[in-house]
């Protein structure tokens, strides 16, 4: 009886002659290939799962350093439209002076460097 890949049906020692052999060391060798490609992908997605989760940490602290920061902000915004209502006009003149003098003195400093 014949066997496909078998050789010639004789004792199982002679796998050698009949290629069986052969094929069995390249599958063990692609089977290895294939492990390590496994590996690295599984190495990888966890690289990325981290990465993942170091970003989104990263990302909630940021949207928590934004709302504490429009909050201010807004108390701010809300302060001057308190003084722009009121009869303190000297006030936000003043301000507005200080304001352009700031940004011009900035200007002047970079426009020099």
């Amino acid at each position: 009886m014949r066997r496909a890949g078998l050789g010639e049906g004789g004792p199982p020692g002679n796998y050698v002659a009949s290629g069986y052999s052969a094929y069995e060391e390249e599958n063990e060798h692609l089977q290895e290939g294939l492990r390590a490609k496994v590996s690295a992908l599984k190495h990888l997605s966890i690289d990325i799962g981290t990465e993942v989760k170091y970003q989104k940490n990263m990302l909630d602290d940021m949207d928590s350093d934004f709302d504490s920061t429009g909050g201010l902000l807004g108390a701010t915004i809300g302060r001057v439209k308190q003084l722009s209502r009121g009869s303190q006009t000297k006030l936000l003149c003043y301000m507005l002076l200080f304001c352009l003098l700031v940004f011009t003195i900035l200007y002047w400093f970079i426009k020099l460097r």
